[in-house]
Protein backbone atom coordinates (compact mmCIF):
# COMPACT_ATOMS: atom_id res chain seq x y z
CA UNK A 1 0.00 0.00 0.00
CA UNK A 2 1.20 3.36 -0.71
CA UNK A 3 2.74 5.64 1.82
CA UNK A 4 0.83 8.47 1.86
CA UNK A 5 2.78 10.42 4.72
CA UNK A 6 3.89 13.84 4.10
CA UNK A 7 7.36 14.26 3.71
CA UNK A 8 9.60 17.23 5.26
CA UNK A 9 12.06 18.48 3.17
CA UNK A 10 15.28 20.22 4.57
CA UNK A 11 15.02 23.68 3.78
CA UNK A 12 17.48 24.69 0.59
CA UNK A 13 20.30 27.16 0.85
CA UNK A 14 18.92 30.62 -0.32
CA UNK A 15 20.60 33.73 0.15
CA UNK A 16 18.87 36.92 1.10
CA UNK A 17 18.24 37.70 -2.67
CA UNK A 18 16.13 34.81 -3.05
CA UNK A 19 18.69 32.96 -4.94
CA UNK A 20 18.54 28.52 -4.18
CA UNK A 21 21.67 26.95 -4.38
CA UNK A 22 21.82 24.03 -6.52
CA UNK A 23 24.94 23.23 -7.75
CA UNK A 24 28.66 22.65 -5.77
CA UNK A 25 31.83 23.21 -7.04
CA UNK A 26 34.50 20.95 -4.62
CA UNK A 27 38.22 21.56 -5.04
CA UNK A 28 39.64 18.36 -4.52
CA UNK A 29 43.17 20.00 -4.49
CA UNK A 30 44.61 22.94 -5.20
CA UNK A 31 47.84 21.82 -7.07
CA UNK A 32 48.09 21.35 -11.06
CA UNK A 33 50.59 20.03 -13.50
CA UNK A 34 50.13 22.73 -15.70
CA UNK A 35 50.86 26.76 -14.75
CA UNK A 36 47.53 28.51 -17.19
CA UNK A 37 48.07 31.76 -17.19
CA UNK A 38 44.62 33.02 -16.51
CA UNK A 39 44.41 30.81 -13.59
CA UNK A 40 47.56 30.75 -11.60
CA UNK A 41 50.07 32.71 -10.08
CA UNK A 42 53.50 32.50 -11.80
CA UNK A 43 55.19 30.60 -8.41
CA UNK A 44 51.86 29.39 -6.83
CA UNK A 45 52.24 28.62 -2.92
CA UNK A 46 50.72 25.16 -2.47
CA UNK A 47 48.25 24.44 0.80
CA UNK A 48 50.50 22.61 3.38
CA UNK A 49 49.36 18.94 3.65
CA UNK A 50 48.28 19.35 7.17
CA UNK A 51 45.58 22.32 6.14
CA UNK A 52 43.77 20.14 3.22
CA UNK A 53 40.86 18.78 4.26
CA UNK A 54 40.73 14.92 4.65
CA UNK A 55 38.54 12.75 2.52
CA UNK A 56 36.16 12.27 5.65
CA UNK A 57 36.12 16.11 6.20
CA UNK A 58 35.04 16.95 2.76
CA UNK A 59 32.39 14.12 1.97
CA UNK A 60 30.33 15.18 5.78
CA UNK A 61 30.49 18.53 4.27
CA UNK A 62 28.96 17.50 0.95
CA UNK A 63 26.41 14.96 2.57
CA UNK A 64 25.53 17.92 4.57
CA UNK A 65 24.91 20.32 1.50
CA UNK A 66 23.16 17.42 -0.60
CA UNK A 67 20.63 17.24 2.37
CA UNK A 68 20.39 20.63 1.93
CA UNK A 69 19.35 20.89 -1.49
CA UNK A 70 22.76 20.70 -3.92
CA UNK A 71 21.65 18.29 -6.83
CA UNK A 72 24.87 18.46 -9.00
CA UNK A 73 28.46 18.29 -7.63
CA UNK A 74 31.93 19.33 -9.98
CA UNK A 75 34.91 17.71 -8.91
CA UNK A 76 37.75 20.61 -9.72
CA UNK A 77 41.31 21.63 -8.78
CA UNK A 78 43.58 22.21 -9.34
CA UNK A 79 43.65 19.46 -11.74
CA UNK A 80 41.26 16.65 -10.02
CA UNK A 81 43.11 13.64 -11.87
CA UNK A 82 45.75 14.20 -9.54
CA UNK A 83 44.14 14.28 -6.21
CA UNK A 84 44.81 10.47 -4.79
CA UNK A 85 40.86 10.21 -2.91
CA UNK A 86 39.24 10.89 -6.20
CA UNK A 87 37.73 7.77 -6.15
CA UNK A 88 36.75 7.12 -3.03
CA UNK A 89 35.16 10.74 -3.92
CA UNK A 90 33.10 9.48 -6.79
CA UNK A 91 31.90 5.69 -4.61
CA UNK A 92 31.10 8.63 -1.76
CA UNK A 93 29.00 10.49 -4.10
CA UNK A 94 27.38 7.70 -5.80
CA UNK A 95 26.10 6.87 -2.31
CA UNK A 96 24.21 10.10 -1.66
CA UNK A 97 21.97 9.94 -5.24
CA UNK A 98 19.45 8.26 -3.30
CA UNK A 99 19.61 11.42 -1.08
CA UNK A 100 18.98 13.80 -4.12
CA UNK A 101 22.12 14.25 -6.13
CA UNK A 102 21.37 14.13 -9.58
CA UNK A 103 24.02 14.98 -11.38
CA UNK A 104 28.50 14.27 -10.73
CA UNK A 105 30.86 16.30 -13.13
CA UNK A 106 34.61 16.87 -13.34
CA UNK A 107 36.44 19.97 -14.64
CA UNK A 108 40.10 18.61 -15.95
CA UNK A 109 42.84 19.68 -18.35
CA UNK A 110 42.77 16.44 -19.97
CA UNK A 111 46.20 15.75 -19.49
CA UNK A 112 45.75 12.32 -17.53
CA UNK A 113 42.21 12.05 -18.97
CA UNK A 114 43.17 9.27 -21.44
CA UNK A 115 44.55 6.72 -18.54
CA UNK A 116 40.76 8.12 -16.48
CA UNK A 117 38.29 7.91 -18.86
CA UNK A 118 36.88 4.24 -18.36
CA UNK A 119 37.56 4.51 -15.10
CA UNK A 120 35.32 7.49 -14.06
CA UNK A 121 32.66 6.51 -16.67
CA UNK A 122 32.88 3.23 -14.36
CA UNK A 123 32.68 5.12 -11.03
CA UNK A 124 29.64 7.07 -12.47
CA UNK A 125 31.00 10.27 -13.37
CA UNK A 126 28.15 11.87 -15.44
CA UNK A 127 30.07 14.37 -17.48
CA UNK A 128 33.94 15.67 -17.95
CA UNK A 129 34.57 19.65 -19.26
CA UNK A 130 38.07 19.65 -20.65
CA UNK A 131 39.93 22.73 -20.86
CA UNK A 132 41.09 23.38 -24.82
CA UNK A 133 41.95 26.86 -24.95
CA UNK A 134 43.67 26.62 -28.87
CA UNK A 135 44.51 23.71 -31.09
CA UNK A 136 48.46 25.36 -31.84
CA UNK A 137 50.83 23.90 -30.05
CA UNK A 138 52.88 26.63 -29.25
CA UNK A 139 50.27 28.96 -27.86
CA UNK A 140 49.05 25.76 -26.07
CA UNK A 141 52.59 26.17 -24.32
CA UNK A 142 52.57 29.96 -23.67
CA UNK A 143 48.86 30.01 -22.09
CA UNK A 144 50.20 26.15 -20.19
CA UNK A 145 53.11 27.84 -18.80
CA UNK A 146 55.84 25.92 -20.89
CA UNK A 147 53.75 22.17 -19.94
CA UNK A 148 51.89 19.52 -21.25
CA UNK A 149 51.15 19.71 -24.90
CA UNK A 150 48.18 19.89 -26.92
CA UNK A 151 48.42 16.11 -28.33
CA UNK A 152 47.75 14.64 -24.91
CA UNK A 153 44.54 16.95 -24.15
CA UNK A 154 43.19 15.92 -27.44
CA UNK A 155 44.02 11.87 -26.82
CA UNK A 156 42.19 12.79 -23.69
CA UNK A 157 39.08 13.68 -25.42
CA UNK A 158 39.25 11.17 -27.75
CA UNK A 159 39.26 8.51 -25.39
CA UNK A 160 36.58 9.75 -23.03
CA UNK A 161 34.73 9.83 -26.54
CA UNK A 162 35.32 6.27 -27.20
CA UNK A 163 34.38 4.49 -23.75
CA UNK A 164 30.73 7.01 -23.86
CA UNK A 165 31.67 9.95 -21.31
CA UNK A 166 29.67 13.15 -22.04
CA UNK A 167 32.67 15.59 -22.86
CA UNK A 168 32.28 19.55 -23.24
CA UNK A 169 34.97 21.67 -23.51
CA UNK A 170 36.07 24.90 -21.60
CA UNK A 171 37.96 27.49 -23.74
CA UNK A 172 39.12 31.03 -22.08
CA UNK A 173 39.92 33.70 -24.40
CA UNK A 174 42.68 35.86 -24.12
CA UNK A 175 42.85 38.76 -27.12
CA UNK A 176 47.11 38.74 -27.10
CA UNK A 177 47.26 35.47 -26.99
CA UNK A 178 44.41 32.72 -28.76
CA UNK A 179 41.57 35.19 -29.55
CA UNK A 180 42.28 34.44 -33.76
CA UNK A 181 41.94 30.88 -32.93
CA UNK A 182 38.49 31.02 -31.95
CA UNK A 183 36.84 30.03 -35.83
CA UNK A 184 39.44 27.12 -36.00
CA UNK A 185 38.61 25.80 -32.50
CA UNK A 186 34.79 25.98 -32.98
CA UNK A 187 35.08 24.66 -36.41
CA UNK A 188 36.89 21.26 -34.75
CA UNK A 189 34.70 21.18 -31.70
CA UNK A 190 31.87 21.11 -34.39
CA UNK A 191 33.81 17.74 -36.58
CA UNK A 192 34.14 16.07 -32.59
CA UNK A 193 30.39 16.98 -32.07
CA UNK A 194 31.59 18.53 -28.81
CA UNK A 195 29.88 21.58 -26.93
CA UNK A 196 31.86 24.33 -26.63
CA UNK A 197 31.98 27.04 -24.06
CA UNK A 198 34.09 30.41 -24.60
CA UNK A 199 35.25 32.07 -21.39
CA UNK A 200 35.93 35.75 -20.63
CA UNK A 201 39.08 36.30 -18.82
CA UNK A 202 38.37 36.72 -15.29
CA UNK A 203 41.09 37.66 -12.46
CA UNK A 204 41.60 34.61 -10.53
CA UNK A 205 45.25 34.91 -10.44
CA UNK A 206 45.40 37.27 -7.93
CA UNK A 207 46.04 40.15 -10.35
CA UNK A 208 48.76 39.11 -11.67
CA UNK A 209 47.89 38.54 -15.13
CA UNK A 210 44.29 39.74 -15.12
CA UNK A 211 43.75 42.82 -17.32
CA UNK A 212 40.69 44.35 -18.76
CA UNK A 213 42.42 44.85 -21.86
CA UNK A 214 42.88 41.43 -22.09
CA UNK A 215 39.50 40.63 -22.07
CA UNK A 216 37.52 39.49 -25.17
CA UNK A 217 33.97 40.59 -24.90
CA UNK A 218 31.16 38.30 -25.99
CA UNK A 219 30.08 40.83 -28.46
CA UNK A 220 33.40 40.61 -29.87
CA UNK A 221 33.34 36.67 -29.80
CA UNK A 222 29.80 36.83 -31.73
CA UNK A 223 31.46 39.47 -34.20
CA UNK A 224 33.93 37.18 -34.86
CA UNK A 225 32.35 33.99 -35.44
CA UNK A 226 29.14 35.59 -37.06
CA UNK A 227 31.87 36.49 -40.35
CA UNK A 228 31.79 32.24 -40.14
CA UNK A 229 28.59 30.80 -38.99
CA UNK A 230 24.87 32.17 -38.63
CA UNK A 231 24.10 32.95 -35.25
CA UNK A 232 20.98 32.24 -33.24
CA UNK A 233 20.51 33.11 -28.90
CA UNK A 234 18.83 30.94 -27.17
CA UNK A 235 16.71 31.21 -24.31
CA UNK A 236 18.82 32.08 -21.39
CA UNK A 237 18.55 29.55 -18.76
CA UNK A 238 20.64 29.52 -14.74
CA UNK A 239 23.54 28.73 -16.69
CA UNK A 240 26.38 30.59 -16.78
CA UNK A 241 26.81 30.45 -20.27
CA UNK A 242 24.67 32.05 -22.96
CA UNK A 243 23.62 29.60 -25.94
CA UNK A 244 23.89 30.13 -29.37
CA UNK A 245 22.93 27.63 -32.22
CA UNK A 246 25.68 28.06 -35.62
CA UNK A 247 23.39 27.52 -38.46
CA UNK A 248 21.03 26.20 -36.22
CA UNK A 249 22.76 22.92 -34.99
CA UNK A 250 26.09 23.50 -33.08
CA UNK A 251 25.43 24.79 -29.55
CA UNK A 252 27.94 27.31 -28.31
CA UNK A 253 28.22 28.54 -25.39
CA UNK A 254 29.56 31.64 -23.83
CA UNK A 255 30.45 32.75 -20.20
CA UNK A 256 30.47 36.39 -20.06
CA UNK A 257 30.91 36.93 -16.46
CA UNK A 258 33.43 40.14 -16.75
CA UNK A 259 30.78 41.74 -19.39
CA UNK A 260 27.37 40.48 -18.56
CA UNK A 261 27.29 39.38 -15.22
CA UNK A 262 25.03 36.28 -14.60
CA UNK A 263 25.08 37.00 -10.81
CA UNK A 264 20.86 37.29 -10.51
CA UNK A 265 20.35 33.62 -11.57
CA UNK A 266 23.49 32.32 -9.54
CA UNK A 267 22.79 28.88 -7.99
CA UNK A 268 26.12 27.72 -7.07
CA UNK A 269 28.79 27.51 -4.29
CA UNK A 270 32.93 26.53 -3.85
CA UNK A 271 34.20 24.32 -1.46
CA UNK A 272 38.11 25.00 -1.29
CA UNK A 273 40.56 22.02 -0.88
CA UNK A 274 41.62 23.86 3.06
CA UNK A 275 37.75 24.04 3.53
CA UNK A 276 36.82 27.06 2.60
CA UNK A 277 33.05 27.89 1.21
CA UNK A 278 32.42 30.65 -1.00
CA UNK A 279 29.03 31.99 -2.42
CA UNK A 280 30.94 33.78 -4.97
CA UNK A 281 33.89 33.16 -7.13
CA UNK A 282 35.41 36.08 -6.54
CA UNK A 283 34.51 36.90 -3.25
CA UNK A 284 37.42 37.76 -0.70
CA UNK A 285 36.99 35.54 1.84
CA UNK A 286 34.49 32.76 3.11
CA UNK A 287 33.16 30.54 5.65
CA UNK A 288 35.91 28.15 7.27
CA UNK A 289 34.53 24.66 7.57
CA UNK A 290 37.94 23.37 8.28
CA UNK A 291 38.33 25.01 10.99
CA UNK A 292 34.14 24.18 12.46
CA UNK A 293 35.23 20.49 11.62
CA UNK A 294 38.10 20.15 13.82
CA UNK A 295 36.57 22.22 17.08
CA UNK A 296 34.22 19.05 16.86
CA UNK A 297 31.43 21.18 15.67
CA UNK A 298 27.80 18.92 15.19
CA UNK A 299 26.45 18.34 12.15
CA UNK A 300 23.83 20.44 13.03
CA UNK A 301 26.00 23.62 14.36
CA UNK A 302 27.85 23.21 10.40
CA UNK A 303 24.39 22.88 8.43
CA UNK A 304 23.25 26.49 10.45
CA UNK A 305 26.98 27.92 9.51
CA UNK A 306 26.39 27.01 5.70
CA UNK A 307 23.44 28.14 5.71
CA UNK A 308 23.95 32.07 7.40
CA UNK A 309 27.02 32.19 4.92
CA UNK A 310 24.68 31.18 2.11
CA UNK A 311 22.09 33.55 3.03
CA UNK A 312 24.63 36.59 3.77
CA UNK A 313 25.65 36.26 -0.53
CA UNK A 314 26.08 40.01 -1.63
CA UNK A 315 23.70 40.84 -4.78
CA UNK A 316 26.50 40.94 -7.50
CA UNK A 317 26.43 42.91 -10.70
CA UNK A 318 23.77 43.62 -12.76
CA UNK A 319 26.23 45.14 -15.45
CA UNK A 320 29.77 45.10 -16.31
CA UNK A 321 32.51 43.76 -13.96
CA UNK A 322 34.38 45.89 -11.70
CA UNK A 323 37.95 45.02 -11.42
CA UNK A 324 38.04 45.07 -7.51
CA UNK A 325 34.95 42.73 -6.23
CA UNK A 326 34.40 42.69 -2.91
CA UNK A 327 31.54 40.98 -0.88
Amino acid sequence: MRDNTPVTLPAPLIDQHGRTKQKLRVSLTDRCQYRCTYCMPTTPTWIPQDLRLTAAERNRLITLMVQRGITHIRLTGGEPLIAPDLYPTLTHLQSLRAQGLTKVSLTTNGALLAQHAATLLAAGLDDVNVSLDTLNPERFLALSGGRGTVDEVLEGIAAAQAVGLAVKLNCVVLRDVNFGDMPDLTRWAMAQHLPLRLIEFMPLDDGEQWQKTRVVSEAELLTQLGAHWRITPQPRDKSPATTYLLDDAFPLGIISTITNPFCSNCNRLRLTADGQLFSCLFAQSGQDLRALLRAGNSDDSLTKAIARHVWNKARGFDHAFEAQYTV
